[in-house]
């Protein structure tokens, strides 16, 4: 599954998700994971109305089934989880590799209901 992570410094989760400019994306499976690429949108700092920007943040994240961030608010979560696309809060900030190995971690074991639903996201029609 592709898994979308919002950084400032390339390591770790640590930006909110209305001020990434980059988002860093994964393919990620229980035995295999790899870097497949940046997406890259306008900060909300820019000029335009904020509803646009989540929207247009959730277009280009739409084949991503987690993003991980550091902060994000109510709306844009909400409009990330009618998108199938579900938000994670990183409290401490981890590195994206050791996010990226806790999620393998739990992949491997037995994913919880919402985590085996978003793990089929692309494979099955809107």
């Amino acid at each position: 599954m592709k898994v979308a992570f919002a950084s400032s410094d390339k390591i770790h989760v640590n930006e909110h998700f209305g001020h990434a400019e980059e988002f860093y994306i994964w393919e990620i499976g229980p035995e295999e994971a790899a870097f497949s690429g940046v997406i890259q949108v306008q900060s909300e700092d820019a000029p335009g109305h904020s509803d646009d920007k989540i929207e247009a943040r959730g277009a280009a994240l739409q084949d991503c089934a987690l993003v991980y961030v550091g902060e994000i608010g109510g709306p844009a979560a909400a409009r990330l989880v009618a998108k199938k696309i579900h938000p994670i809060k990183s409290k401490e900030h981890e590195p994206i590799l050791t996010v990226v190995e806790k999620l393998q971690g739990v992949l491997k074991n037995n994913p919880p209901p919402w985590l085996r639903k978003a793990m089929l996201k692309n494979e099955r029609p809107n």
